[in-house]
């Protein structure tokens, strides 16, 4: 009976510990779901941050004082991100006008085909995936067949004055205010990033500051690099999709190249995602199959050029691994302290 009290008390304290966790992750997971509409606003600034920190570190360089050289470069990104917006909105108008044409075209080329069980489900479903389209980028109290339909309900009067614009600016509130709130803690990480990084290594209370800090300053540079990088990328892979898309004939490229380019920071799944779409549009606007076959090849081509090839080769290099000599690349410079920069 005393051998079992030693297994006892292990048990319970392993089933103490896994109690204890359970609460933290409920407790973690609570705070996050209840301070999504803060938190969702810091990261993004954070990660626009660190890409915009070698912009500023560069003018820095030139001579601009710190203030300056934020604003300057908060302005280069908001007005990046408005031209992105502008286009996005304009692109995606022009679509909702001609999706019924479309549709209509992917209905005939289902008939046409008949007995092709396989090739008309898919083309079912990439007409499904075009009316789901249509009917998000649709306004609202118009069917797919751009007819609205009978209203059985009785109807306010219309909005005036006030009332109209209220109902006008009401739907932007959300979104605005959180581009907002990321601007502000925009400005607030670049211009205090050496103070929140003071902070957090005396909350650390590291016993060695100056190695603390050195060590800090290169996890962020390379940080930098690695977002800056991800994002020349990405544009640069929205691009390439674009022409092609241009090239190849199918509508609205400038819009698909830049959801490319967005939903390729999504890991495995945005490249397929950024497909679906496009192909869907090919197999409705081309009466034959050339359109389809190319665009599916310019994606099957274009991912994993970008993921296998040139995303290594870019990484390894502005990271600093290929800086180091051929001795130290397998310790990364730890053996005999090579700088990696």
């Amino acid at each position: 009976m005393t051998r079992l009290r030693p297994t006892q008390t292990i048990g319970g304290r392993g089933l103490s510990s896994l109690a204890s966790g359970l609460i933290v992750a409920t407790l973690i997971i609570v705070f996050l779901y209840v301070g999504r509409e803060i938190l969702e606003p810091l990261v993004i600034a954070v990660l626009i941050g660190f890409i915009l920190a070698p912009l500023i570190r560069r003018l820095r360089n030139l001579g601009l004082w710190r203030v300056p050289s934020v604003i300057l470069a908060v302005l280069f990104a908001t007005a990046v991100i408005g031209a992105l917006g502008s286009t996005i909105v304009i692109q995606v108008a022009q679509l909702a006008d001609d999706l019924p044409k479309y549709e209509t075209n992917l209905r005939a080329k289902i008939r046409a085909l008949g007995g092709g069980a396989l090739t008309s489900n898919a083309l079912e479903r990439a007409s499904g995936a075009l009316k789901d389209l249509q009917n998000e980028i649709s306004p609202p109290g118009t069917s797919a067949s751009g007819q609205k339909p009978l209203l059985v309900e009785v109807r306010q009067p219309e909005p005036k004055g006030l009332e109209s614009i209220a109902n006008l600016l009401r739907p932007l509130l959300s979104p605005l205010g959180t581009t907002a709130l990321a601007v502000l803690f925009l400005i607030f990480v670049l211009l205090q990033r050496e103070d929140i990084r003071d902070r957090f290594l005396r909350l650390a209370g590291t016993a060695d500051l100056q190695r603390s800090t050195a060590a800090l300053d290169d996890a962020a540079s390379r940080l930098s690099r690695f977002f800056l990088m991800q994002t020349i990328l990405n544009a640069g892979f929205g691009v390439f999709i674009g022409a092609g898309l241009w090239l190849i004939g199918v509508p609205n490229a400038v819009l698909w190249g830049i959801v490319a380019g967005l939903m390729r920071f999504v890991p495995f799944v945005g490249p397929i995602i950024a497909a679906i779409f496009p192909v869907a549009l090919a197999a409705a606007v081309d009466p034959g199959w050339w359109m389809v076959l190319a665009t599916a090849a310019l994606f099957i081509v274009a991912v994993p050029l970008a993921g296998q090839v040139i995303e290594p080769v870019l990484y390894g290099h502005f990271t600093g691994y290929r800086r180091l000599p051929l001795s130290c690349r397998r310790c990364f410079g730890r053996c005999c302290g090579v700088p990696l920069d």
